[in-house]
């Protein structure tokens, strides 16, 4: 009698890690405490304007210590996620590079938090009305460990999508391609508009949000 063994193949891995909750709900809440704390300061701080001034730019001021402490926490929130992720994918594609990706993510919000953005476009008040032009040495490391680490979760988003198609998840996959484009188009539009900068922040951190949960919250039955 001959035995035919079945051949590995690209879904076949080791049992996930079972996640902590509080790790799964670290990195579905990072994107929206950062976004909502920036709308409730920019709000509710005098001379900030969201067609003007990029939410970095909250750190200034008076009030500063607040918008430093959100990103300082984000950071962690996503570094947290990016543990969940990686306990969630171990052994399957992407279970590699998509955490390392999102643990440089969340890095690049504690060095943001620590070098604050420039002043300028009227914020904070004494500012001059013109855009920044020339950036401070803190100001630029802030602009680097932004870019880098964007860079970084556009590229995480795309190691996940490769993940979503060995799945079969065709829908995830596809959002996990077309979020780099819209954080992409929103960064290439900053020097026009600061509203399209925010707004490809903004559909990163939301879209990190909607994985992570997809990623390591159990399965409805």
């Amino acid at each position: 009698m001959s035995q035919t063994l079945d051949a590995p193949t690209a879904l076949d891995a080791p049992p996930a890690r079972p996640v902590p909750r509080l790790l799964s709900a670290a990195g579905i809440a990072a994107g929206p405490l950062f976004l909502a704390a920036g709308v409730a300061q920019g709000l509710t701080r005098d001379g900030f304007d969201f067609t003007r001034n990029a939410l970095s730019q909250l750190s200034l001021g008076a009030l500063g210590w607040i918008q430093v402490a959100v990103f300082l926490l984000t950071g962690l929130l996503v570094i947290g996620s990016a543990i969940a992720v990686r306990r969630t994918l171990r052994g399957t594609p992407g279970g590699t590079w998509a955490p390392r990706l999102l643990a440089a993510f969340g890095t690049s919000f504690l060095v943001a938090g620590v070098f604050s953005a420039d002043p300028g476009a009227g914020f904070p008040a004494g500012a001059p009305e013109e855009r920044v032009t020339s950036l401070s040495a803190h100001g630029t490391v802030h602009l680097l460990a932004g870019t880098a680490g964007y860079l970084a979760l556009c590229a995480a988003f795309l190691v996940l999508a490769r993940h979503f198609t060995v799945r079969g998840q065709r829908g995830w996959a596809l959002a996990s391609r077309l979020v780099p484009v819209g954080v992409l188009a929103g960064f290439a539009a900053s020097a026009t508009s600061v509203a399209a900068f925010t707004a490809g922040a903004g559909l990163g951190l939301l879209g990190l949000s909607a994985v992570t949960a997809r990623l390591t919250l159990p399965a409805r039955k």
